[in-house]
């Protein structure tokens, strides 16, 4: 039976274990992961490094260059929801008005508490049948 050392030897234990990359070599593979639609996993495999290696590389590239801003945050306002009523339409099918009695615009009506907002293209029957329902409803 053959006995096998698996401790470093004296000889060995100088070495550093970390590889060192030159600037170009670091500068070539940034630049090509940089390029739209690189994958950059791919990138470091063909360049024989570690992905997050080349991550960092990025990053470091970035700050440098003054690319890595902080995200600036946009004020948002949320407004409340807005009560929806549904209006049943005359008969079984309702047909669309010709394109001539459509007007666009915005029509607002408040009633009983309740606001109503009318964007875009209004034709007349379908505003009956909304005010119809309104007064039904009283």
């Amino acid at each position: 039976m053959e006995m096998v050392h698996t401790m470093k030897s004296e000889q060995d234990a100088g070495k550093a274990s970390r590889r060192h990359h030159d600037r170009a070599f670091k500068h070539e593979l940034v630049q090509q992961s940089l390029e739209p639609g690189a994958s950059v996993s791919a990138i470091a495999l063909h360049g024989g490094v570690n992905a997050n290696m080349l991550f960092k590389w990025r990053r470091e590239h970035l700050r440098a260059a003054g690319g890595a801003s902080a995200a600036v945050l946009l004020p948002v306002t949320v407004a409340p929801a807005a009560e929806v009523m549904t209006v049943p339409a005359s008969g079984e099918h309702a047909v669309a008005p010709p394109r001539s009695a459509l007007r666009s615009g915005v029509i607002e009506l408040e009633f009983a508490g309740a606001q109503l907002r009318l964007r875009g293209p209004v034709d007349e029957d379908s505003l009956r049948r909304v005010l119809r329902a309104l007064r039904q409803s009283e």
